[in-house]
Order: C-alpha cells, then sequence, then structure tokens
C-alpha cells in the first residue's frame, strides 16, 4: 500500500530538517574548535615572543640565569608546557607541567616565524595538548635553541564536549518539534482536499446537479473543482440523455409492437378469408421493416461509438454524389412542390456510400420539414485545397438555440408532436453526424431568418 500524501510531505520535511540541523550543528561545533584554536595559537604566538625576549636579553641581565629569566617570562601560566632544548638534545630549560611526545621533539624543527605557525594536537599522560617546536637562530648572545611549547586544552575539550552534548540534544529536539509541526501543517494544508473528497463521495447518480464551491478551496485546488465540475457536467448531460434515449426507444420500438400485437389478435379474433390474411401480414412486414431499419440504424451507430467506422476511401466527385441523392428524392420533392438546387462541386476522398447516405439523410429531413412551394439549396464551396464546405439550406420555421446543438440527439425531435408523422426513426441526423466526423469532418446545424442551414466541413481529396 502506499504511504499517504501527509506522511510523505512529512518524512520529507523531516529529512530537510534534519540534514539542515545536523549541518548547524557540525557548522556551530567546527566554529568552536575553530576559536579556541585560534586562541590557543594567539596564546602560545604571545609566549613565544616573550621566551624570545627572555632568549635575547641585554647584556646587564646576562648575570640572571637563563631558566630564572624564563620562569619570570611564564609566571602566571600554569597550563603552559615549555622545553628550550639545543639541536643536539641538550635540555635548557623545562617547566613543571612539561609534557612532549618524543617524536616531536625534532633537533632541527622549522625556524620560527610570526604568525605563520601551525599548532599539533596530542594526548599525554591523560591530557590533551595544543602546540609545537620551534627554532631560534642562533645570534650574539647565543647558538641556536629549540623551543617546544604546548597548552593544556583539556578544559577546552570539557566544555566543547558539554557544548556539543547540549547540542545535539536541542537539536534532536528541534528535529522532533519540527517533524511534528511538519506532520499539523500537512494534515491541516491537505484538510481541502479531505473535503474535496468528501464533497465528490456525497455525489451519486441522483444528485450528479450538485457542483464543487470553488470559491472555498485554495488557490492550487481551484483548476481541479472547476474541471471536476466541468466533468459532472458533462456526465449529468449524459447520463440526461442516456435515459432520454431509453425513454425514446422505448417509445419507438413499444408503438410498432404494439401495432403488431394488435392487429394479431384482430387476425385470430374471428376466421378470415385468405386475402384478409395476407392484408395483415403486409401491414405487419411494414412495422417489421421498420423495427428492421431502426435496429440497424443503432447498431451502425453503436459502431462509430466504439470507433469501429472505418470509411473505405476512394476519390469522388462530391457534386455528382450529391445529385443521385437529389434524383432519388425527386418524386417525393415534386409532391410538396419544391424545388432542390446544388451550386458547386469538389472532389473528395471517402467512403461514397456512407457520404451518400449521410447527404441522403440531410436531403430527407429538409424535403420532411420544408413548407410546401419552397426550395432547397445545397452549395459546395472548395475555398481551399485542404477542406471542403458544403451548406444544405431549406425554408422552415427557425429552431430554438437550445434546441440546434441537440438536433444530433438519437431520436430527438424539435417537435415531439410530430413524432409518428414520417417514417423515420429518428437517428438519420446522428448518423450524419457518425459518417462526418469518421471522415475528419463536422457538421453544425444553424438557425437563420426564416430557413435552417446544416454545414458541413470534410477534407479534401
Amino acid at each position: 500500500m502506499h504511504a499517504s500524501i501527509i506522511t510523505r510531505i512529512t518524512l520529507i520535511f523531516a529529512a530537510l530538517s534534519t540534514v539542515v540541523m545536523i549541518a548547524i550543528g557540525a557548522i556551530a561545533s567546527y566554529a568552536v574548535g575553530s576559536h579556541f584554536a585560534e586562541e590557543d595559537l594567539i596564546e602560545i604566538e604571545g609566549k613565544l615572543e616573550l621566551i624570545h625576549h627572555a632568549l635575547n636579553s641585554a647584556p646587564e641581565m646576562e648575570g640572571q640565569p637563563l631558566p630564572q629569566r624564563l620562569n619570570d617570562a611564564l609566571i602566571g601560566h600554569h597550563a603552559l608546557s615549555v622545553m628550550v632544548y639545543r639541536p643536539d638534545k641538550q635540555l635548557i630549560y623545562r617547566s613543571m607541567e612539561a609534557s612532549f611526545p618524543s617524536g616531536l621533539l625534532l633537533p632541527n624543527p622549522p625556524a620560527y616565524a610570526p604568525r605563520s605557525a601551525h599548532l599539533q594536537r596530542w594526548q599525554q599522560n591523560g591530557h590533551a595538548y595544543r602546540g609545537l617546536v620551534v627554532q631560534f637562530p642562533a645570534s650574539a648572545q647565543r647558538t641556536s635553541l629549540n623551543v617546544a611549547i604546548a597548552v593544556d586544552i583539556g578544559h577546552h575539550d570539557h566544555f566543547i564536549h558539554h557544548f556539543q552534548r547540549s547540542l545535539w540534544l536541542y537539536l534532536t529536539t528541534g528535529i522532533l518539534f519540527l517533524v511534528a509541526v511538519g506532520w499539523i501543517a500537512a494534515r491541516r494544508g491537505l484538510r481541502p482536499i479531505r473535503d474535496f473528497v468528501r464533497m465528490a463521495g456525497n455525489i451519486s447518480a441522483s444528485r450528479l446537479g450538485e457542483r464543487i464551491d470553488v470559491t472555498s478551496l485554495p488557490r492550487e485546488l481551484v483548476e481541479l473543482g472547476v474541471s471536476f465540475n466541468a466533468m459532472l457536467q458533462r456526465l449529468q448531460e449524459s447520463f440526461l440523455r442516456l435515459s432520454e434515449f431509453s425513454s425514446d426507444i422505448a417509445h419507438e420500438l413499444r408503438t410498432p409492437v404494439s401495432n403488431l400485437m394488435t392487429q394479431s389478435h384482430v387476425a385470430l379474433s374471428q376466421a378470415r378469408s385468405a386475402g384478409e390474411y395476407q392484408e395483415i401480414l403486409y401491414s405487419n412486414i411494414e412495422e417489421y421493416e421498420r423495427l428492421s431499419r431502426m435496429i440497424a440504424d443503432m447498431l451502425f451507430l453503436a459502431k462509430a461509438d466504439n470507433g469501429l467506422l472505418v470509411p473505405h476511401r476512394e476519390t469522388m466527385d462530391v457534386g455528382m454524389e450529391i445529385d443521385a441523392v437529389i434524383e432519388f428524392y425527386e418524386a417525393l420533392a415534386a409532391e410538396k412542390q419544391l424545388l432542390v438546387s446544388r451550386h458547386g462541386t469538389a472532389t473528395l476522398a471517402g467512403d461514397r456510400l456512407m457520404i451518400r447516405r449521410a447527404f441522403s439523410n440531410l436531403l430527407s429531413n429538409a424535403v420532411r420539414y420544408t413548407p410546401v412551394g419552397q426550395t432547397i439549396t445545397i452549395t459546395i464551396q472548395n475555398a481551399n485545397t485542404e477542406w471542403i464546405t458544403v451548406w444544405v439550406d431549406n425554408a422552415g420555421e427557425p429552431v430554438p438555440e437550445d434546441a440546434l446543438a441537440r438536433l444530433f440527439d438519437r431520436f430527438y425531435r424539435v417537435d415531439p408532436s410530430r413524432q409518428r408523422e414520417s417514417e423515420g426513426t429518428g437517428l438519420g441526423l446522428a448518423i450524419t453526424k457518425s459518417i462526418i466526423e469518421a471522415h475528419g469532418g463536422n457538421i453544425r446545424a444553424l438557425s437563420l431568418d426564416h430557413s435552417m442551414r446544416f454545414e458541413l466541413n470534410l477534407p479534401s481529396a
């Protein structure tokens, strides 16, 4: 199971806090140690100056022994260890506290140079020391001498030890405190997400109309809330259309099935002649054909919905295909005294049967709803080499704006009272849209002044 976001944020915050705290502790410890080392160096260099002065004393002080002069120079510095010896290791002076490792007492150590000394650290007899060995070159008053000097840093180490223990204790406490603060901050920061999840969990199929209040969300979640509300809107519209589709298909199937049952009951109610039975069977066949067309159309749309509608592309003259469709509907148009005309032409690469079916559905719809004596105009325009635009215009009553987008829904009719006026299944425009989109185009409906227009855009050959 994956860790929660709160746990991840807390662990990241804890890791960063630990790294920062450890870095602070290390820097603080190094700074304190460096400070004491600098103090020791300053003290040792100061004592070396005193020793150098004592070794180069004026002639009037020659009567005073060198050890006495060194003791006078180092009076009050009990933590200081000093040893003076010749290059042949003959001891000249040694303080009471002096204790140096034999490897440090070189016969020819580096010559003393102020502000360039490098201290060494060692342990001797349970004590910690920091010091160095230098050589004072020969002068008019004396021969060259080596000076070993060290300072006991036990009190420094004791302070640093307690300082580091207290520092790491405080840092550990600080890390635990920051981890707790990080956990609380992460939990409080993610509270809007929990509220979001709770609100989303209350939404069901019967409550798709509810929306997330984006005004109460933090800025980082506003876009998510808006997208979620848009998804709910699409789901609500799809669910509503599915409910209407289920209702419409039940209604569409109920009528022919009811007709078949009624006619069958009437036929069986009494004995009839062969001719009467044939007439009833012919009537039943009409209802069966209607059901067959409806089922075939629904299967066609199901294939389109699942991306299984693959056109067999071939180059064709759109104008000639439309002329063939116009010729097919010529008789129906003549009954209503309609004038059907086509203008323009273009070349299209597509499935010939599908394209004919799409224009047949559009022309059938236009013939059905165009008033008697009016015109139907089909215009083809090839404005550029990439797209073909086709307009199908027919006179008629204006369609409400909210109904235009639904004209391509299955079984949708602007006027439900005209549901059974024709033999149409109510799927023609939906099939037309599926065909156009399968060819990479698009279609839309426009309501103009006293006319209706369907605009098709298709990629040219």
